[in-house]
C-alpha cells in the first residue's frame, strides 16, 4: 500500500469522526424530512420531502438531511451536487422502496457529483425486492431488463458511508461507480441466498476505495469488482451466504478498462458458493489486464470453491465459448488461505490459452475437505504459477 493510499484512508476516518462530533454538538444545520411534509406510514411517497431537504442541505456548508425513526416510503430519488461544502445524509429510521420492479432507472436512490458526502446513522434502506426477484430473468436472457439497484454512488469524491443497513435489494444493494477516495465501513447487507443478482457491494471504475468491517449475506457476490478499478482495499468482511468476493466478470462489454491494485485481507467466508474468484468471459470483447492482486489472511468455512480463476466464465447456457478470453491476468497472490472446502478441488485455475495467466503465487495455503478433513487438491491450466515452500502447503501443487 503506497503512502497516498494510506493518507486517503486516514483522511476518511478523521472526516467521519469530525462529522459525528459536529452533528452531535449541533454545529451543523439539520434539515429534517418531517419538516418538509414526510409521513412515516410506510405508504405515502416522500420523494418531494426528501428532495426538498436535500436541496437546502446541499446549499448549506455542513448541511444534514435527517431521516428520523419510522418507516418512510420512497419511490425514488436523485441527490445531486455539487454542494456547498460537506453534506451529510443521516438515516435513523427506514426508507422503503416500492415492490414494483418496473422502474425506468437502474437505481432506486442515486447520489451524484458530490464532493464530501457522508451517509450514516444506523438506519435501513429496504429495497423491498422479494416480489421483483421472480421477474428477474437476467441469469437466463441477454435481453432482460435489469431491476434497479438500491443505492448508486456515482462520480463522488471524498465520501464516507458508515453504519447503515441495506435489505432485500431488487438487484445490487450498493453500487460504487466512478468514485475517488471512498470509505464504506460497518455496513450490514442482507438478502436471501436464493435472491438473484443481489450483490452486496459492486465497485466499478473507482480509485482509492476501502470497504471494511462489514457483514454481507446475499444471493450473489458479497463484493464484486468490475472493470477500471485501482487501489481497492477490502478488509474484515464476513461473507455468507453468497458467491464470495469476485473480480469480474470482465470482458463482456466494449470499452472496459484495466484493473490493478486490489487487496482483500482478513475476511471470513461461511458456506458460500465461492470464496475468492477472478472471472472473465470467453470470447471477450476487449483486451485488458488484471494485475497486482493480493488475497491474504482468509478463513474458509465449508466453502464450495475456495479459490477460482475462471477465464471461461458462463453464468447460463447462452455462452458460445467459440474463442478465448483476451483478458490478461498477472501478478496475483493467494497468501495464508485456510479452512475447509466442500469440494475436493479447492484451487481451480483455468486461464486463457490465448492470454495465459502470469506470476500466480500460492503461499501458506491450508485447505482441507469439510466432510473428511483430508487434503484438498489444485487444478491449473494455462497458468504460470508457483507454490512457495510447497512442503508446508495444502494443496502443495497443481495437477
Amino acid at each position: 500500500m503506497d503512502l497516498k493510499f494510506a493518507y486517503s484512508s486516514l483522511f476518511a476516518s478523521v472526516f467521519w469522526f469530525l462529522c459525528v462530533i459536529s452533528c452531535a454538538n449541533g454545529q451543523n444545520e439539520i434539515f429534517r424530512i418531517t419538516d418538509y411534509g414526510a409521513v412515516s406510514d410506510g405508504k405515502t411517497d416522500n420523494t418531494n420531502a426528501l428532495m426538498s431537504a436535500w436541496k437546502e442541505a446541499c446549499a448549506t456548508n455542513g448541511g444534514v438531511v435527517s431521516i428520523p425513526n419510522g418507516i418512510f416510503f420512497l419511490r425514488g430519488a436523485v441527490f445531486e451536487g455539487p454542494c456547498i461544502g460537506e453534506t451529510y445524509f443521516m438515516i435513523k429510521g427506514t426508507l422503503i422502496a416500492s415492490d414494483d420492479a418496473s422502474l425506468d432507472d437502474d437505481y432506486w436512490i442515486l447520489f451524484h457529483k458530490v464532493d464530501g458526502l457522508t451517509v450514516f446513522g444506523n438506519g435501513t434502506f429496504d429495497g423491498n425486492g422479494a416480489k421483483a426477484w421472480s421477474y428477474n430473468t437476467c441469469d437466463r436472457s441477454t435481453s432482460c431488463k435489469r431491476p434497479p439497484s438500491s443505492i448508486r454512488l456515482n462520480t463522488l469524491r471524498n465520501t464516507v458511508v458508515r453504519e447503515i443497513n441495506l435489505l432485500n435489494s431488487k438487484m445490487f444493494h450498493l453500487t460504487i461507480n466512478e468514485c475517488d477516495n471512498l470509505s464504506a465501513n460497518s455496513i450490514d447487507i442482507r438478502a436471501p441466498a436464493d435472491s438473484p443478482n443481489t450483490d452486496g457491494i459492486h465497485i466499478a471504475r473507482s480509485n482509492n476505495v476501502r470497504v471494511t468491517d462489514s457483514r454481507i449475506s446475499t444471493g450473489d457476490d458479497c463484493v464484486s469488482m468490475g472493470d477500471g478499478n485501482t487501489n481497492v482495499n477490502i478488509t474484515k468482511i464476513w461473507c455468507g451466504p453468497g458467491h464470495g468476493i469476485s473480480i469480474g466478470s470482465l470482458g463482456k462489454y466494449k470499452e472496459e478498462k484495466d484493473v490493478s491494485g486490489i487487496f482483500v485481507d482478513n475476511c471470513t467466508f461461511t458456506k458460500t458458493d465461492n470464496g475468492l474468484r477472478i472471472k472473465t468471459w470467453a470470447p471477450s470483447t476487449v483486451s485488458t489486464t488484471v494485475s497486482d492482486v493480493t488475497f491474504s489472511n482468509i478463513l474458509m468455512d465449508d466453502v464450495e470453491n475456495p479459490i477460482v480463476i475462471d477465464q471461461y466464465y458462463c453464468p447460463n447456457s447462452l455462452c458460445s465459448h467459440q474463442g478465448e478470453s483476451d483478458i490478461e491476468i498477472r501478478g496475483v497472490k493467494f497468501v495464508n488461505i485456510k479452512g475447509s472446502s466442500e469440494s475436493k478441488v479447492a484451487v481451480d485455475v483455468q486461464c486463457s490459452k490465448k492470454k495465459p495467466c502470469k506470476n500466480i503465487e500460492f503461499v501458506a495455503l491450508n485447505l482441507t475437505t469439510k466432510a473428511t478433513g483430508q487434503p484438498t487438491t489444485a487444478s491449473c491450466s494455462n497458468a504460470d504459477h508457483k507454490f512457495i515452500d510447497p512442503s508446508v502447503q495444502v494443496p502443495s501443487k497443481c495437477s
